[in-house]
């Protein structure tokens, strides 16, 4: 006599095609939401000082150059030191009492020599290496990885820092390109003898896309 009923017998395939499914939703899950799309693509880090790259970039036009010094001849850019904001600031006022608290802050910093902690915004992993200035001599502007800067009130990630992105622009860099004495220009935008000086430049750009290009 038999005991269990037959259909029992399909249980060990329903539950292999269940779990194959459920792997298959993780997989999806952690490849999609955990992928630094969605990980590092809107971190805006609250800083020590509102400090406004809308304002100071955007309305008053200052070069990305002036504040990051060295981005042209150095690995990575460099975040000022509190002597560069006192160059304008030690005579400089806010016109609102919500800057005029900020600056009150920097000037503590100041008189008690102090460096300010900003906190890192943009920060690969350690496992890769990455030349600011090989990029900027290149011609990749500013605005190519770090977006519209000159409009953010506070800077945040707006491109994923992940593999993946950086080998689609080393395979296809042209659309990063421009005229090396305009990285820096937010608004520049490709004109036709732009765009023929940068089909000309191509030839001369090869970039990595080995392993040894960016993990030493």
């Amino acid at each position: 006599m038999q005991i269990f009923p037959r259909e029992l017998n399909y249980l060990p395939l329903i539950g292999a095609l269940g779990a194959a499914i459920a792997g298959g939703v993780v997989v999806f899950v952690f490849w999609y939401f955990f992928s630094p799309k969605n990980l590092q693509v809107g971190y805006s880090p609250e800083q020590p000082i509102n400090y406004s790259h809308a304002l100071h970039a955007g309305d008053l036009g200052i070069d990305c150059r002036y504040c990051h010094a060295n981005v042209e001849t150095s690995q990575e850019a460099m975040i000022p030191p509190t002597q560069t904001c006192m160059g304008c600031h030690a005579v400089v006022e806010a016109p609102t009492e919500a800057g005029a608290a900020e600056l009150t802050k920097l000037r503590d910093y100041w008189e008690r020599g102090e460096a300010i902690p900003w906190v890192r915004v943009h920060k690969l992993t350690e496992t890769a290496y990455f030349d600011h200035s090989a990029h900027l001599a290149a011609g990749v502007g500013c605005v190519s990885c770090h977006g519209r800067v000159d409009q953010m009130e506070v800077v945040g990630v707006r491109e994923p820092l992940a593999m993946g992105w950086c080998l689609e622009c080393h395979r296809d860099p042209e659309p990063s390109l421009r005229p090396r004495d305009r990285v820096t220009d937010m608004d520049w935008e490709p004109g036709d003898e732009a765009e023929a000086a940068l089909v000309a430049d191509i030839s001369t750009i090869s970039p990595p896309e080995h392993c040894s290009g960016c993990h030493r």
